[in-house]
């Protein structure tokens, strides 16, 4: 069990060989779900959009590609995973359409009111805290964004429960328990969708006018 809980335990802060080896599959292995989540997306047309908790920076590149006109930054705590997301983006980085940073979402230093649109794929399980979290969030979108939560686990399936004793600080939240952070949070315009055949959900709000 050592080695195995080493590993998965990667999808937390992926670092070293372990880290390298969890970040060369997470952009594959999270597609399907995350293209699920986008369709998800109302009509807009950003200006700034950031995803939080990047992993390997497929997710930011799709927003890239969205949304020709945005500018997205893409933050995660593991600096393996900025390194991984800043080569995925390179060409978008040096065309000045995108930044990847070392940053913690309990504690974004972002401009407040500045973002369109925030993202957050395969993630919030590790967030320390999802009032304080999502306060953050709410904090750096401007009046009327757009939070987006996609997660492959609704907190209640059999296998996400299984890996949540086994990761240090992962916890699978439903769905009722990711609205009513949100709420708290400042945000409404609350909608939820269920995979239809999977346990996967997205979350979709708009921060307060």
């Amino acid at each position: 069990m050592g080695l195995f809980k080493n590993f998965v335990s990667q999808t937390r802060k992926p670092e070293g060989f372990l880290g390298k080896m969890m970040l060369s599959g997470m952009n594959s292995g999270h597609a399907k779900l995350a293209d699920w989540g986008f369709t998800h997306l109302p009509p807009m047309a950003p200006v700034k959009a950031a995803d939080l908790g990047c992993g390997g920076g497929r997710n930011a590149g799709e927003l890239l590609k969205k949304y020709p006109g945005v500018h997205v930054t893409a933050i995660d705590y593991s600096e393996l995973s900025v390194e991984k997301a800043r080569n995925y983006n390179r060409d978008m980085i040096a065309a000045g359409r995108c930044e990847i940073k070392q940053g913690d979402v309990s504690n974004l230093t972002l401009p407040s009111d500045s973002l369109d649109l925030a993202t957050a794929f395969e993630t919030i399980y590790f967030w320390p805290g999802l009032d304080k979290c999502f306060a953050q969030v709410a904090k750096v979108l401007k009046p009327g964004g757009w939070f987006m939560i996609c997660n492959e686990s609704d907190g209640t399936d059999a296998t996400s429960l299984k890996y949540e004793k086994i990761i240090d600080g992962m916890k699978n939240h439903t769905v009722e328990e990711i609205e009513a952070a949100l709420r708290s949070a400042g945000f409404s315009v609350i909608k939820s969708d269920h995979h239809p055949s999977k346990p996967w959900i997205t979350v979709l709000a708009r921060k307060d006018i």
